[in-house]
């Protein structure tokens, strides 16, 4: 058996710690005296009540249906989705503190099934013996398969757990749809500069847990250039600010001045982040300028997705398809050139390479344009796919290991008549089938002239 002695202070301690452990107010290393101290600024400077959030007025306005759910301690299962830094977490954090209820914290990336399952069996116990409901924050949600998320959906269903994901990514698009049609779906917005420049106030003032012991003294144009480089994330300029301020000298008087060349210094360029549902919204934007040849929307497009981190060759690839795919044998040079750029770029690089990339996007979207090699292209395989087996005539099929009478297979060499002789290509059933028709735009208006040439020399044989 064993003994434990301790002092009366030591157990005033553990009891606290227990309670306040099991009641889902903090966890042991709240206990931690360095933790503070340590903790990145954005951290420190995270709201815990409603009253202190930034920003996204369209879902926390007084009498909004997530302000009075939060307040009521009703929120149902729900998903906030967003770009970074706009406060996804800081609402779960402001529902933990809220909710009578356990709060429980899973990251999709480092948690699997066995993770859920742990935590919706503790959840049923605790609702069983007591009536006690569990939230389960899933951050980074979009990026469990469809086994992970149908290990929840059950208990979703009958209310073991309160569901509430936290993503950047749509989850209409991203997310199981099961899971998604039990949720409530809340899109959180880019922050506003000035919403930006009033949560860095906010931390240079605040003397708990931001700089409001400190001699420090923030320009306005220090605030204007950290709201611009942060690009709608809070978090981004409160980064920027703490490594301004970690990095700045105090004067002979102890005071910190952070100006705009600090602030330049500490975010050097502005923040362009990208996340899946993004990136295919911006690569579509490209994609459909180049098809409505606007060469100055063709060109933004191109070059924020490479400043989001996107390889430029995938822009390349879209490139080289829409060449024929918008302009076609309007004209014929486009695929060429557009091969021809990617070439360069690969043996070039950037920045010398992006000279070869703006150059056929140019050139693209100021080529007439048509969609005739797409029609014909989908015409002729829904053609095949419907016709089933169609037999080649017999005049047009390999005579060299045929056992049949060569005299019977009266196949025309066209050079014999000029180039141009009248016979059937196609199988029988589908002898007069087309599926090419050229417009009357850049080249293939030479095209229509050829094929009425050659038609009416055909009608005279």
């Amino acid at each position: 058996m064993y003994s434990i002695n301790l002092t009366v202070n030591a157990a005033k301690r553990l009891a606290l710690t227990v309670f306040l452990l099991y009641t889902k107010r903090m966890d042991l290393f709240d206990f931690a005296p360095e933790k503070k101290s340590y903790a990145p600024l954005a951290d420190r400077m995270r709201p815990k009540r409603l009253s202190d959030f930034i920003g996204q007025e369209h879902l926390i306005s007084d009498n909004s249906l997530l302000v009075r759910a939060i307040k009521a301690d009703k929120l149902g299962s729900c998903i906030f989705f967003g770009p970074p830094g706009t406060g996804k977490t800081t609402l779960a954090s402001v529902i933990a503190n809220s909710t009578s209820g356990a709060f429980e914290k899973l990251n999709a990336v480092s948690s699997g099934v066995a993770d859920a399952k742990r935590v919706i069996e503790q959840a049923k116990e605790r609702l069983k013996l007591y009536g006690k409901k569990t939230y389960l924050l899933l951050d980074e949600c979009h990026r469990w398969n469809k086994a992970q998320s149908d290990c929840v959906l059950s208990a979703i269903e009958d209310g073991s757990i309160i569901f509430i994901g936290s993503t950047t990514e749509n989850p209409y698009i991203s997310m199981t749809r099961a899971i998604v049609s039990r949720c409530r779906v809340f899109e959180l917005k880019s922050l506003k500069d000035a919403d930006i420049i009033k949560g860095l106030r906010r931390a240079v003032e605040d003397k708990e847990n931001g700089y409001g012991t400190l001699k420090l003294t923030v320009t306005d144009e220090a605030y204007s250039h950290f709201a611009w480089g942060a690009s709608g994330d809070l978090r981004n300029a409160l980064n920027g600010l703490e490594l301004a301020v970690l990095t700045t000298a105090p004067d002979s008087e102890g005071r910190i001045t952070v100006d705009k060349k600090t602030a330049e210094q500490s975010i050097q360029q502005k923040t362009i982040s990208v996340d899946e549902s993004a990136y295919y919204d911006m690569l579509s934007a490209f994609c459909k300028s180049l098809r409505g040849s606007d060469s100055n929307a063709a060109l933004y497009w191109a070059f924020r997705l490479i400043a989001s981190g996107l390889d430029p060759l995938i822009i390349f690839r879209r490139m080289i398809a829409h060449s024929s795919e918008d302009v076609g044998l309007a004209d014929s040079n486009a695929l060429m050139l557009a091969v021809s750029a990617m070439t360069a770029y690969e043996k070039l690089g950037p920045p010398e390479g992006f000279l070869a990339l703006t150059h056929a996007i140019i050139y693209i979207c100021t080529a007439p344009k048509s969609n005739s090699v797409v029609r014909a292209r989908d015409a002729v395989m829904k053609t095949v796919s419907e016709s089933g087996a169609s037999y080649v005539p017999l005049h047009l099929r390999n005579t060299e290991f045929s056992t049949l009478d060569k005299s019977s297979q009266p196949y025309i060499y066209p050079h014999d008549l000029g180039g141009y002789a009248k016979q059937q290509y196609l199988p029988d059933e589908l002898k007069d089938a087309k599926f090419y028709f050229p417009s009357e735009n850049g080249d293939e208006k030479k095209i229509v002239e050829f094929l009425d040439y050659v038609r009416r020399i055909i009608e005279r044989q």
